[in-house]
């Protein structure tokens, strides 16, 4: 639904969202003459305030004659009457660069380093995605001789992360067994071939692999390398039980007047330590359903589909490996949020792990 708003209309929504932001109490016409300086009478600020709640964008709780933003009037008050901060933006990048420096850190760690940053700046609960190991490019594959008739494959991707499996060698038709030597050259001419196919793709790519380039002779393999690839890859997506979402700043968020009731908090609580698997898709879309331009996910309060989260906003933005969208970033906290900041801190952070990335 398309609501027209005249400036003044609009003036005085952007001052009731701020007014309500900072104060958690509902907004009276002189609340916003006071501390605005509007420049018209209170009168005519109660009038804007009829017309906006008649169009859905202020309620008035039935214990106060103030008026709050709805869904809605916060919807209109982040598409169309503010700006992220650009100073937030280049300081909260500043702070990653600072802090998260240290070549020798693991991928998790500058993460968790991200993460806790990001929850103490802006005041809300962090959630950063693992990447998506799919993703992740192949900087070298090795098969190696164990012991007789025994082979192990060494996947390692460029964050030098590395995966092996050991699998029985099929026997060979005569069953005659191979010389160890001979194997052991086999299985390097194989390691080449393997290096030459796959290393700069990313592991979803490896089925693509073009089983007729292997020599003739190696073909007796080709089953055998595809069951060896398909095992090692399986281990590089994270377990059920794993971590796939890394939480920070709960404590700080649960301060927060609407997160008084208990049992609302304990909902909240069990989606992030519980159920992260609901949360996934929600903070991390593929490409194909993100909205076109838009760098940065905004849902607000009933737009979020998850019920303990639908009187909270979730602002998320993905960050790349290269091209390809690998996690996404974001900040839960009450629809009384300060968008502003909170878009500017998502997509700094989202460039700085993209850049980090690179």
């Amino acid at each position: 639904m398309q609501i027209h708003l005249t400036d003044r209309q609009q003036q005085v929504l952007w001052a009731t969202v701020r007014h309500y932001i900072a104060t958690a109490e509902p907004v009276g016409s002189k609340a916003l003459v006071d501390e605005f300086n509007l420049s018209v009478s209170p009168a005519t600020i109660r009038n804007a305030m009829g017309v906006l709640e008649k169009a859905g964008l202020l309620y008035q709780p039935h214990t106060s004659a103030g008026r709050v933003p709805s869904d809605s009037g916060y919807r209109i008050y982040v598409d169309q009457l503010i700006t992220p901060s650009e100073p937030l933006a280049r300081q909260v990048e500043q702070l990653l660069q600072d802090r998260l420096q240290q070549k020798n850190w693991s991928l998790e760690a500058l993460l968790q380093g991200a993460a806790q940053i990001l929850a103490t700046i802006s005041g809300y609960i962090t959630l950063i995605t693992m990447p998506q190991t799919r993703t992740n490019q192949l900087r070298h594959l090795q098969l190696v001789q164990i012991e007789t008739g025994r082979v192990m494959l060494i996947v390692v991707t460029e964050h030098y992360e590395t995966q092996s499996v050991l699998m029985q060698l099929p026997q060979a038709e005569d069953s005659a067994q191979v010389d160890a030597e001979i194997l052991d050259r086999e299985l390097q001419i194989l390691s080449n071939f393997l290096n030459s196919q796959l290393k700069g793709r990313s592991l979803s790519e490896i089925a693509s692999l073009d089983w007729t380039q292997v020599d003739r002779e190696f073909q007796q393999y080709a089953e055998f390398l595809k069951n060896l690839l398909t095992e090692v890859i399986s281990r590089f997506q994270p377990s059920a039980g794993g971590t796939q979402i890394l939480i920070r700043g709960v404590s700080e968020v649960l301060r927060q007047p609407e997160f008084s009731e208990l049992q609302q908090v304990q909902t909240l609580i069990h989606l992030l330590e519980e159920e992260q698997e609901q949360l996934w898709p929600l903070i991390f879309e593929s490409p194909a359903s993100k909205q076109l331009g838009k760098r940065v996910t905004v849902r607000i309060g009933a737009e979020n589909t998850l019920e303990p989260i639908r009187t909270c906003t979730l602002i998320s933005a993905t960050y790349r490996q290269g091209e390809m969208p690998v996690g996404s970033v974001g900040v839960l906290g009450p629809t009384r949020m300060v968008y502003e900041n909170a878009i500017a801190v998502v997509e700094a952070a989202a460039d700085y792990l993209s850049e980090a990335l690179s």
